[in-house]
């Protein structure tokens, strides 16, 4: 399908940009919808189903198109991918060392403790977020730069499956501060703005990948790396752990194939 039908190039690259924030907002948005808390099988399933998506995505959107850039290289291809993917992993873990992690100890807990907690979930998913944003902006300006192996569908897919990721997890940053006893309108609003920087990030990272095309494989790679650090870090532990594990699994693996669907079907 040629999407150029639909509108110029930049008129998709912004539309494309924006997509994964539409689906924090969204998520956020469950807040009116629900009761105070999500039951403990229902964050199980959604952590699960966002950990697929974005394991899915990491190859298909991410180092496979990085892995085709370099073609050129012969023996050497696998070369960028692995230095950019190692640098995205580096660059997520130093960002942990720096800041609080998703999963977050419940034991010793004062008074305040569920505000606290909750503050330092935010936190820490709105720093992930960077990463996300900075996969799509990268994909895009590959498309933009016209490289073998990225197409609008195919940047299209990847935005579309960050966006379906991104509605559990805006759900699970909103659903806590309402059950903390925060107003249902302004923990909606803390939700959609944990998903801000995922655009801001996007941006930055077309202009950057604009300005260095010849290292579009790192960036892709980079940004594949950054990805799966938080799924290995982040979502697997909060699935897995405890009551339920089993339908984390699951949810896993239909948000693994349903981007695998989508990227193989579009790109």
């Amino acid at each position: 399908m040629d999407f150029r039908e639909f509108g110029s190039q930049n008129a998709q690259i912004a539309l494309g940009l924006l997509i994964p924030f539409l689906g924090t907002s969204l998520g956020s948005a469950l807040v009116f919808l629900l009761k105070k808390q999500l039951s403990a099988r229902v964050q199980k399933v959604l952590t699960g189903f966002a950990a697929g998506v974005m394991v899915a995505a990491s190859f298909w959107s991410l180092l496979q198109p990085a892995l085709d850039a370099s073609a050129d290289m012969g023996a050497l291809a696998c070369l960028p991918a692995a230095v950019g993917f190692l640098v995205g992993m580096g660059f997520l873990l130093l960002l942990d060392m720096v800041t609080p992690h998703m999963h977050m100890d419940k034991q010793n807990e004062g008074p305040n403790s569920g505000f606290k907690r909750t503050t330092k979930l935010i936190l820490a998913v709105t720093l992930h977020n960077i990463p996300e944003g900075m996969a799509v902006g990268v994909v895009y300006a590959g498309f933009r730069g016209g490289h073998t192996g990225i197409s609008a569908a195919g940047a299209l897919a990847l935005a579309l499956g960050i966006a379906i990721q991104n509605f559990p997890e805006g759900a699970i940053v909103s659903m806590p501060l309402l059950a903390e006893g925060m107003p249902r309108r302004r923990t909606f609003w803390m939700g959609v703005l944990s998903g801000a920087v995922e655009p801001v990030a996007a941006v930055v990272t077309l202009l950057a990948a604009g300005l260095v095309t010849p290292v579009l494989p790192y960036f892709l790679a980079f940004a594949a790396g950054a990805m799966l650090y938080v799924v290995v870090e982040e979502l697997i532990p909060e699935m897995s752990q405890g009551a339920h594990s089993n339908v984390g699994t699951v949810a896993f693996s239909l948000g693994f194939i349903l981007m695998m669907v989508l990227d193989t079907t579009l790109g």
